[in-house]
């Protein structure tokens, strides 16, 4: 009787294949340029302890998963980010990394990153640092691990800041902007003499006029400009008031120290500047109207086609203005012959300001400003000449004797004073001008706010 001979049991079950994904990472891109880098590195050595347990199922995945030059204390990383969306498509089983500082140094962040991968069945090994994610006591060991990354990120955190005061303390150009009128060469910064030209011009002007509004279109009008070319405006003037650099010094933290570099400016006319700008914005505008400048010099005329000039005394205490003829100048006291030997600078000047609102506002004016604005302008509306012009009202008292001088200059022709009065001229071309630096200047142009 013959036997059959029945198969053998199996030796073992089958081993299910894991996943793993190794994942590198480097804080800066420093030697990443390298044949074998740091990144080349971890991999290795990743990779090596994914072959040793391939008796376990574990097999590498194809795709790479490196962040050169990305910090550990945030999770916006691309590689970290293609990582975390392969997890979500269960793609992977293992998640293989160096040390577990490669995929955070932050104790919060890790925890996102544990829950996101629990919630998939994935788990993680660090092939220098030996524990089981699975496990409770794994958990504990994680966390601990993790709170000393997080410890020594924030220590070297210091010691970059305390470094970087320590450099400033010295003087050192730590880098950034490069300040208009200086160069870097050699990590030092060096006076450009061009610019440095530029920068004391704005220090200058601001003591001549102690008004950021005047000294920015001052030196628009000379095409004073950034390094950029562009026109620097009133926000551009304090900023290069306010930077220490260009008497040679560095502040950091509220602490002053002398710097490696030369001053472009000198001191003494750092220390006016600083002096002015410690006098309110408001106050400044008040001490510089008392100092008025003759508003119609140039613009006003006798009878006899004889310009009259200002001129001024003091009686008690205040100050009086006048326009005077020149035959008064000179000493002529012919008779009565109809020519106005001298006439109130605040009456007359009064007198024509309010002259040139009244005619601002008659509507052939209007029309006349308009048509002229456009053709510079041509989108421009004949409502928003009339909105123009009826905000110089409100903003006169506010301007800076010098924004006054300027738009009289732009809106007069010529003021004739007779004994009958006086006769205005308007330049129609220079309203058209006024229109377009308040519709397409804005009206902060014109403001007087130092």
């Amino acid at each position: 009787m013959s036997r059959r001979k029945l198969p053998e049991p199996a030796m073992h079950a089958m081993v299910k294949k894991l996943r793993c994904a190794v994942y590198t990472r480097k804080s800066t891109d420093e030697g990443l340029e390298k044949e074998f880098n740091t990144l080349d590195a971890q991999r290795d050595a990743c990779e090596a302890y994914v072959a040793s347990q391939r008796a376990e199922g574990w097999v590498l995945v194809r795709d790479h998963y490196d962040d050169g030059g990305f910090s550990g204390g945030t999770l916006e990383r691309p590689a970290l980010r293609r990582l975390l969306a392969d997890i979500e498509q269960g793609r992977i089983d293992i998640i293989v990394v160096y040390k577990i500082d490669r995929l955070s140094r932050s104790l919060m962040d890790f925890a996102k990153l544990v829950e996101a991968m629990e919630a998939h069945g994935v788990t993680f090994v660090s092939v220098t640092q030996s524990f089981n994610t699975t496990t409770s006591m794994g958990r504990l060991t994680l966390n601990i691990l993790l709170s000393f990354a997080q410890f020594e990120r924030e220590v070297i955190g210091e010691r970059i800041r305390d470094k970087f005061a320590a450099s400033r303390a010295r003087g050192m150009w730590m880098g950034g902007k490069v300040p208009l009128g200086y160069d870097v060469r050699g990590r030092k910064l060096v006076p450009n003499e061009a610019e440095a030209a530029r920068v004391r011009r704005v220090f200058e002007l601001f003591v001549e006029t102690g008004s950021g509004t005047e000294t920015a279109r001052r030196l628009q009008a000379e095409g004073v400009a950034s390094r950029s070319g562009r026109l620097l405006d009133k926000g551009d003037v304090y900023k290069l008031l306010n930077l220490r650099t260009y008497v040679g010094e560095v502040a950091h933290k509220g602490h002053v120290y002398p710097g490696e570099h030369q001053a472009i400016v000198p001191r003494d006319l750092w220390d006016r500047v600083q002096a002015v700008m410690q006098v309110s914005p408001r106050t400044r505008a008040g001490q510089n109207r008392q100092h008025a400048p003759a508003l119609l010099k140039g613009l006003i005329f006798g009878v006899d086609g004889r310009a009259l000039s200002p001129t001024h005394c003091r009686k008690k205490g205040r100050l009086y203005r006048y326009y005077v003829a020149q035959r008064v100048l000179k000493g002529d006291a012919a008779g009565d012959d109809g020519i106005v030997r001298r006439v109130s600078a605040a009456e007359i000047e009064a007198a024509v300001v309010d002259q040139v609102r009244a005619l601002l506002r008659q509507p052939e004016v209007l029309v006349g400003t308009w048509m002229s604005a456009r053709a510079e302008t041509p989108d421009l509306k004949e409502g928003e000449v009339r909105e123009a012009l009826a905000k110089l009202d409100p903003l006169w008292g506010e301007l800076f004797p010098a924004e006054q001088a300027r738009i009289v200059r732009a809106l007069v022709e010529r003021v004739v004073v007779g004994p009958a009065g006086a006769d205005i001229r308007l330049r129609v071309e220079g309203l058209a001008g006024l229109v377009r630096d308040l519709t397409v200047g804005a009206p902060e142009a014109l403001r007087a706010a130092a």
